[in-house]
């Protein structure tokens, strides 16, 4: 065995080169796990590791002792702990290395052949009779391995004995049997009940099992015992079986309550070997073993514990029985420290009535007991002949299934929501709704979860109960939150449109509270196919969604942006001219179209004026205005374009937006401004620039005669006759449409 660490620290220097081996040992068994030998990296690794060995052992040989999270030399420790000092420590003590014996000559070779041994499962090293005689099969030299042998240390008897029971019971809670050396050892220390009452008392430690739930402690128990039982039969008859489960019994007063209560349940189970053996221990424990567990848990406890009454309760019915068992666990705790100290008589005796008064009957009556001891029968029954065709078997387990169970809890939920009277009770149940509809909602399964705020809403409504109308609103505000709506639209961006309607349907449920959540998701979404479907939510929502555009105007998303001026333009009337004006000047030249478009669509004075303000300011705004006015068709934008044709030059680019806007003055029809804005072009020309002149011209001429107005006719006529050449040539090759032909044509 490896020596125990003491408190003679290694000198700073050998500590180092012992981290330095330790961190090389960890990278090279890492890179021997995951590469084939001939890998450059395994190469690199394992060189390393020949020469961090070689200056660990400058004389040629070295024994690292394996120590919990340390590796130790000479009985020398370092004084300060290193992950890869730990991690190799572990990987060493797992596979039941004690110590390990450096040579030197060790080739690249000899450390694979070793690291491979580290890195493989230790169970698998188990059945090959342990990692020393897994190395020996290898053929290597220049190491040995020192195994550690469980029986010599169980026979090792100086100290506590806590290393060495936690030894056993981590071969336990693994589910791995002992071998036979170590069951012989330990059969050997079962005559002593006080000895296996410290293996029961280490296996309900936290050191010894760490974050090992009860059950699976009391599964390891069950196991060890089942070894030992075997065991004791092989080496003397079946009549030492007696012996062993006695003993066990015996040393059961070391339990906590919760075992206790585990080991007796697996016994009432009556299924299986692991529930005979519980049953065998837990018969076996006689009056002398029930009240030193009484007393030494009220003890431990400074007090009885639910628990420690309910474990009573299960092991002694018996109501006479139990109050002369306390009363003997109350002499036995006298003879404590806890029985010598001021008070223990009032302490006693309030832990005596709560163990004497406990009874199950307020959470198990005798009528349900016996229906549940009835039904355990006939499960076993129904097992036992198994009749029943696979059809009938398959639709049973169909009732069971998880479709099935969800389906079960949606309609309990639904039934608590409506049978429920007492307000204070709706309301707990309300909350439970809640918190499952976002659950439902999350797992893809809207309609279930629009059913669950239906029944919640409906209680706001006039069919409502007033009582329940508070804890209703309040449900209602809780549910209509960002979390909901943020889950709402990671399904828009994946379901396809027919599966969009039942998430509209849930939103339109709770209701208008659902508009503000909807629109903080819009601001800072990026998928485009969720932003159009969380648009149409908030625009069936109608007018109630106008609150929410002062959000959506401060997205960084333009389309978001341009959301709030479709917003705007179709629930916001009037009230929104001053929101879109604001609108002009944003940065995104989609975004300025979009709020010039809807200014005009308003159609009214106070609409043009704004529109009107925008194009002399000479923004870029401004500039994109007559485009988007030409393609509108508005008759009342016929001011603004022939303000435009007045006030700027057509050179360049607006050569190009005056033809247009000429040929929309043509479509939109006679009006007095529109013809002397067209006659005034007409004649405008630069004598530096025919060719642009000439086309200018056309299409004022083109405009005139599309009009067709007596007025238009005129202005035409006078051109061919008192107009210069150009302009007569202008006149006469623009065909005039009559005003009626005109109107057909609109």
């Amino acid at each position: 065995m490896p020596p125990t660490p003491g408190l003679n620290p290694m000198s700073v220097e050998q500590a180092a080169l012992l981290v330095e081996f330790a961190r090389a040992c960890r990278t090279a068994a890492r890179s021997v796990s995951l590469y084939p030998a001939t890998h450059p990296s395994i190469q690199a690794s394992l060189q390393r590791v020949i020469g961090a060995a070689g200056r660990l052992a400058p004389g040629g040989t070295v024994t690292l002792a394996v120590h919990p999270g340390t590796l130790m030399i000479d009985g020398k420790a370092p004084v300060r702990s290193d992950p890869a000092l730990e991690e190799l420590a572990g990987l060493m003590k797992d596979r039941l290395v004690g110590a390990l014996r450096l040579e030197s000559g060790a080739d690249i070779h000899d450390w694979h052949a070793l690291l491979l041994l580290l890195v493989r499962p230790p169970d698998e090293l188990s059945q090959e009779g342990g990692i020393a005689r897994a190395w020996t099969a290898t053929g290597r030299n220049h190491f040995e391995i020192l195994e550690i042998d469980y029986a010599e240390v169980l026979r090792e008897r100086s100290g506590d004995g806590a290393t060495e029971w936690d030894q056993i019971i981590s071969f336990c809670l693994r589910g791995e049997g002992l071998d036979s050396d170590s069951l012989t050892a330990l059969l050997d220390t079962l005559g002593d009940t006080a000895r296996f009452g410290e293996l029961i008392e280490r296996l309900q430690s936290t050191t010894a099992g760490g974050d090992t739930t009860v059950s699976a402690r009391v599964a390891a128990l069950i196991q060890l015992i089942a070894q030992m039982v075997q065991a004791a039969a092989e080496r003397a008859g079946e009549g030492s079986k007696e012996g062993v489960l006695q003993t066990v019994a015996d040393s059961s007063a070391r339990l906590t309550p919760d075992m206790l209560i585990a080991i007796i349940e697996k016994a009432q189970a009556r299924q299986g070997q692991e529930s005979d053996i519980a049953a065998a221990v837990v018969d076996r424990m006689g009056d002398t073993t029930i009240v030193s567990f009484v007393a030494g848990n009220v003890v431990k406890q400074n007090g009885a514990s639910e628990r420690l009454a309910q474990a009573l309760q299960l092991l002694v019915p018996d109501v006479e029985r139990k109050e002369r068992l306390i009363q003997l666990a109350k002499h036995e705790a006298e003879k404590s420290p806890l029985g010598q100290q001021a008070g223990f008589q009032e302490l006693w005796e309030s832990a005596a009535n709560m163990l004497a008064s406990y009874s199950d009957e307020s959470f198990v009556s005798a009528e349900y007991a016996r229906e549940l001891t009835s039904a355990q029968k006939q499960s076993l029954d129904v097992e036992r002949v198994a009749d029943d065709p696979p059809t009938r078997v398959q639709t049973w387990k169909a009732t069971v299934g998880d479709e099935a169970i969800k389906a079960l809890d949606l309609q309990l939920l639904l039934d608590l929501l409506k049978v429920e009277d007492d307000p204070a009770a709706w309301r707990d149940t309300a909350k439970l709704v809640v918190v499952e509809i976002e659950k439902r909602v999350k797992a893809g399964d809207p309609e279930s979860a629009q059913k669950l705020a239906y029944a919640i809403v409906r209680e706001i409504g006039t069919g409502g109960r007033g009582a329940m109308r508070p804890a209703a609103e309040s449900a209602v505000e809780v549910l209509a939150g960002v979390s909901l709506a943020r889950e709402i639209a990671n399904h828009l961006r994946k379901v396809e449109d027919a599966g969009v309607d039942p998430y509209n349907r849930i939103c339109r449920t709770i209701g208008a509270g659902m508009i503000g959540p909807l629109a903080e998701v819009l601001i800072v979404e990026e998928n485009s196919r969720a932003i159009r479907r969380l648009r149409e939510m908030l625009f069936g929502f109608g007018a109630a969604g106008r609150e929410t555009v002062e959000r959506l105007k401060r997205s960084p998303n333009p389309t978001v942006r341009r959301t709030a001026i479709d917003m705007l333009r179709m629930f916001g009337g009037q009230d929104a001219l001053a929101d879109l004006a604001t609108m002009l000047e944003d940065r995104d030249p989609q975004v300025q179209r979009d709020a010039i478009k809807a200014i005009a669509q308003l159609g009214n004075d106070e609409a043009f004026a704004v529109l009107q303000k925008a194009l002399m300011s000479g923004t870029a705004a401004g500039n994109a205005i007559p485009q988007q006015l030409i393609t509108l068709k508005e008759e009342r934008a016929a001011p603004l374009l022939c303000y435009v044709l007045t006030h700027t030059a057509p050179r360049g680019r607006l050569a190009q937006v005056h033809a247009q806007i000429m040929e929309a003055l043509g479509t939109l029809g006679a009006q007095p401004e529109s013809i002397s804005t067209l006659q005034h072009a007409l004649y405008r020309g630069e004598w530096w620039a025919p060719s642009r002149t000439a086309i200018l011209r056309r299409a004022a001429a083109l405009a005139l005669g599309r009009i067709g107005s007596p007025e238009a006719r005129q202005v035409l006529e006078e051109a061919k006759k008192k107009g210069s050449r150009g302009v007569r040539n202008a006149a006469r090759l623009a065909p005039v449409v009559p005003p009626r032909r005109q109107q057909e044509r609109a």
